[in-house]
């Protein structure tokens, strides 16, 4: 038997332990069989030696993290906690910074799968990124784009969503073209302005360094040393992303986001992205990464919402 007594210090323990414990209680979850207790700024440990300092070297690290970090997301410490690869220790490097956004403020890939596409777009051209909402693809290939632009990797950014209506008619809302497509594209414009200072963004946009548009504009062009992102590309029928992947000049990178569980095509229109997965996966320098609800940083009930979603509809062949 053996007990150890934790003294919290130069950080705030609801900052640490989350509201209503959520991160302590994680924590709790990862090693069932000790005793976790917390009072004030002291945190007693007591079971099996290995399993109490095992927990030790956890905690300790969800101090450092937030210390260092200055945050200690619910996600960062189930990364944490999972341990199957060193993805926290990442975290104390500059190796997961993609960009410094406005401020000077780093924008870091934040889990494994993220990573996978920062990867994946170094070596490959066309990587085709699939998840959930709230996994972060939109945010990271944006990241990934201004990274690019920065470097002088590419002369351009391309944004580009299909302008699929979700349930809802927008034909008659006042207004030029400009502004009725332009809440179909705010999750884009709004990655930019996190990473880009406002006066600049309007000075690119103006010389159309970064260019914002719905996918049929996309038609006939041929787009090179660009960074292309395309969008909740789920709503792009099988044409339209042909037609879409077929504009790319030679030293064009593109990043096709989507997600699969929330098509907002009629019924009798396929969506072009499961088959353009399915057609292209095999081909050298396209590569597919697969988020999920574990990639999810949004508010907590996120995941749970997902997983409610994902039992709800699951299709009978999926439970033989």
């Amino acid at each position: 038997m053996s007990e150890i007594v934790l003294t919290i210090d130069g950080v705030d323990p609801i900052d640490l332990y989350g509201e209503n414990n959520v991160k302590l209680n994680l924590l709790k979850d990862a090693f069932p069989e000790i005793s976790i207790t917390s009072r004030g700024n002291q945190l007693k440990l007591a079971g099996e030696k290995k399993e109490t300092q095992r927990a030790k070297s956890k905690f300790e690290m969800m101090v450092r993290l937030l210390k260092e970090q200055k945050e200690l997301s619910t996600q960062m410490v189930s990364e944490l906690l999972r341990g199957s690869e060193p993805f926290y220790e990442a975290l104390f490097t500059d190796s997961t910074t993609i960009v410094h956004g406005r401020n000077g403020r780093p924008i870091k890939a934040r889990t494994r799968n993220q990573r996978l596409m920062v990867e994946a777009i170094e070596k490959d051209d066309i990587v085709f990124a699939v998840g959930p909402a709230g996994t972060g693809k939109t945010y990271t290939a944006v990241a990934l784009a201004v990274r690019a632009l920065k470097n002088r990797l590419v002369k351009k950014i391309i944004l580009t969503r299909p302008a699929v209506e979700a349930g809802e008619s927008l034909g008659f809302l006042p207004g030029d073209l400009k502004e009725k497509i332009d809440p179909y594209l705010r999750p884009l414009y709004d990655a930019l302005d996190d990473m880009i200072p406002i006066e600049k963004l309007n000075q690119f946009m103006t010389n159309r360094v970064i260019e914002v548009a719905p996918l049929a504009f996309m038609r006939g062009r041929t787009l090179d040393h660009a960074f292309i992102i395309l969008d909740e590309a789920q709503n792009a029928t099988i044409p339209q992303l042909k037609m879409f992947l077929t504009r790319l000049g030679p030293s064009a990178k593109c990043i096709v986001n989507g997600d699969l569980s929330q098509i907002d095509l009629p019924r009798n229109v396929r969506s072009g992205l499961s088959n353009s997965i399915k057609i292209l996966g095999h081909l050298n320098g396209i590569s597919t990464i697969v988020l999920d609800k574990e990639d999810v940083l949004r508010h907590r009930l996120v995941k749970e919402i997902i997983d409610a979603y994902d039992k709800a509809y699951r299709r009978p062949e999926e439970d033989e």
